[in-house]
């Protein structure tokens, strides 16, 4: 077979499995024929044998680590395509189909990954009297999830694997991969919703990792590596803050739309669904290029490398800072203030700030800052305690839209208590459940949404037991 003819797709991550059954189709015609060695391996039927075997494992293996079923090596042959990140890809990810001589190196390349898909076993099979080869042609995964991709990300490339058995022509198969691309895009960027900051060698599960590169830093050992289980929470799943919700889907709507948007601040009371906001945005806005980097304030030194990875990809990327605050002796807010505005390079138009808080003013201020011994200050001290105040001041001032989230009053209390029991099915008299969600309110924080959502938990949990 023709893998080193590949041009563009060359560097894969698990790319030594393909390397070791295009060996095999090469040659095990030569098993057993008195060659003691052919390409540097032993040729003999016992070695080869065990060589087909060993492949076998490990796409048995790749399928219980994906979850791939159906034939898992036409899945593992769409696994390559669509996470390796190259200038076709990344460039059609999002955006579609490109121009230039591009295209005809990656039908080259296509033509060549067309013949690993169309390529009979069958022969192999026979020669090496390996029959077992028929269990990954129609392979049934197990119920359990996968440790790299969600469900809905699985069927998807099982399916992308479907579709290029389908297709007649390398040029239908190149087609259908640019779609996949437009619509999902690339590699972790394109088939993850959310990410988070992780120092150190990677440490992911035995046979994956994350192609190096446009993806991470090698040097500072900082990577940007997804989060693979986001809540599925919608924005309309919200129950009591109306006017937030739309007040953050329209700007983050302008964000996705390519038009101008502002940073955001998110605060207020304690459990009012301003984390919960951010994750729907999250869900909603996917399928439109969107993805959300959460970064914890001792990584905010991690940000511009951050934003070096991502400002050159074509989805519109949100740092998401959760339950953000200073004390007054915390300096970490200076490398955010520096990223949001007032840095030497311009802030990439595909990356904003959102940040939730309880804090409007997210760093304390002391009555120090004002006057530090009690007693009316001098003119000089009130000019350079000014400074200390506006200093504090300066990075909520940067954050464009601000939005406040209160604790409900009980009416609204009660209102997001019955729309919760409507939706999950609880059919309980309307006295009976907003007496028992008032005593639960007494005693597990107070009015707000999530304790809302924690009483409807504990009536559907009670229900189960009963």
């Amino acid at each position: 077979m023709r893998e080193q003819e590949l041009i563009v797709y060359r560097t894969f991550q698990d790319g030594e499995l393909l390397a070791d059954m295009a060996w095999l189709m090469a040659h095990y015609e030569e098993a057993g024929r008195g060659e003691a060695l052919a390409a540097g391996r032993i040729c003999t039927v016992e070695a080869v044998r065990a060589l087909f075997y060993d492949c076998i494992h490990r796409l048995i293996e790749l399928a219980g680590t994906y979850g791939f079923h159906g034939n898992l090596w036409h899945c593992y042959l769409a696994n390559l395509l669509v996470n390796d990140e190259n200038s076709y890809s990344c460039g059609c990810e999002i955006r579609g189909g490109i121009e230039g001589t591009i295209n005809e190196a990656v039908l080259h390349d296509i033509v060549i990954f067309k013949e690993f898909y169309d390529y009979d076993f069958d022969p192999i099979c026979e020669r090496l009297h390996v029959p077992e080869f028929a269990l990954i042609e129609a392979y049934e995964s197990s119920s359990l999830e996968s440790k790299v991709y969600n469900t809905r990300i699985c069927a998807r490339i099982c399916e992308l694997a479907e579709n290029f058995c389908r297709d007649s022509t390398p040029e239908e198969m190149k087609d259908t991969l640019t779609r996949f691309y437009q619509e999902y895009g690339v590699g972790k960027f394109g088939l993850h919703k959310s990410f988070r900051i992780v120092h150190g060698a990677a440490q992911g599960t035995k046979g994956v990792s994350w192609k190096q590169g446009t993806g991470q830093n090698t040097c500072s050992g900082m990577r940007i590596e997804p989060i693979l289980n986001i809540a599925h929470v919608n924005l309309d799943d919200l129950v009591g803050c109306e006017l937030q919700k739309k007040k953050l889907r329209d700007n983050t709507e302008a964000f996705v739309s390519g038009r101008k948007a502002n940073n955001c601040l998110l605060f207020g009371d304690a459990g009012t669904g301003k984390s919960s906001c951010i994750k729907a945005i999250a869900n909603e806005y996917y399928h439109r290029g969107l993805r959300i980097i959460e970064v914890y304030k001792h990584q905010f030194q991690d940000l511009n490398e951050v934003i070096s990875q991502i400002k050159n990809r074509n989805y519109k990327f949100i740092i998401f800072m959760d339950d953000l605050s200073f004390e007054d002796f915390e300096i970490e807010y200076k490398y955010l203030k520096a990223v949001i505005e007032g840095g030497l390079e311009k802030k990439p138009e595909n990356v904003l700030i959102y940040a939730t808080s309880n804090r409007r003013h997210l760093i304390r201020e002391n009555y120090g800052d004002k006057n530090e011994d009690g007693h009316l200050p001098d003119i000089r001290q009130d000019m350079h305690t000014s400074d200390t105040v506006q200093e504090k001041l300066s990075l909520v001032y940067r954050f464009g839209v601000t939005i406040y989230f209160g604790a409900p009053d009980k009416k609204q209390f009660q209102g997001i208590v019955k729309a919760l029991a409507d939706r999950y099915g609880i059919r309980r008299p309307p006295e009976e459940l907003l007496l028992e969600a008032n005593k639960w309110e007494l005693s597990h924080g107070g009015l707000s949404g999530r304790t809302a959502q924690q009483f409807i938990d504990y009536i559907l949990g009670d229900a189960e037991l009963e």
